[in-house]
C-alpha cells in the first residue's frame, strides 16, 4: 500500500492519539505496533490504528495532517468516530 496516506492511533478507545503522514501505510503502522521506533508511540504505547484517509499526493497529505494537528482533541475524536465508531484496529482491514 505505497500511497499518500494521513492517519491516527490511539493507545485505546479515547486514549492517547497520535497523528501521522507516511507513504507507506502498512509498514508505519506495523513499525509503530513492533515498537521499533522510539518515540512518542512507544512512550504511550499507541497502537492501534484506528483512522486513515487516502491521498492523492504526499504534499496533499501533509497539509492535511498539519489541519489535523492543529484541530483539538474533539476533532480528531469525531474522526474517529465518523469512520470507525467501534474504535476498531483497522491495521487488519489494510492488511488483507
Amino acid at each position: 500500500m505505497k500511497q499518500p496516506c494521513v492517519y491516527l492511533m490511539a493507545s485505546r478507545r479515547n486514549g492517547t492519539l497520535y497523528a501521522g503522514v507516511t507513504s507507506n501505510l502498512i509498514q508505519r503502522v506495523w513499525q509503530h505496533k513492533s515498537g521499533v521506533v522510539e518515540g512518542f508511540t512507544q512512550k504511550y504505547s499507541v497502537k492501534l490504528l484506528v483512522w486513515y484517509e487516502m491521498h492523492e499526493g504526499m504534499e496533499a497529505a501533509i497539509l492535511r495532517e498539519k489541519q489535523i494537528k492543529a484541530g483539538s482533541r474533539t476533532k480528531k475524536l469525531a474522526l474517529i468516530e465518523r469512520m470507525n465508531p467501534a474504535w476498531r484496529d483497522l491495521y487488519e482491514d489494510i492488511t488483507r
